[in-house]
């Protein structure tokens, strides 16, 4: 299964279809560990940075598993 990370601004990343939005990057990864672990690396560059992680099938990745697989915890 392929997963793919996009990032950028919030409100680009945000929308309904990021992957036709032009200001969104994205990259392509073979593995979950991979794309969280990119997914994880972009937010520590630059907290500012909105990050979605899809699966294959388009399903994004998110609530509170997602942040626990990321190291991310609240305060």
């Amino acid at each position: 299964m392929t997963y793919r990370v996009f990032y950028r601004d919030t409100a680009s990343v945000a929308g309904r279809d990021p992957h036709v939005d032009k200001r969104v990057r994205s990259e392509h990864f073979s593995t979950e560990h991979e794309a969280l672990r990119r997914a994880r690396e972009l937010l520590e560059e630059d907290p500012c940075t909105a990050v979605a992680v899809h699966d294959q099938a388009g399903n994004q990745l998110h609530g509170v598993r997602l942040q626990l697989k990321l190291g991310l915890c609240c305060e």
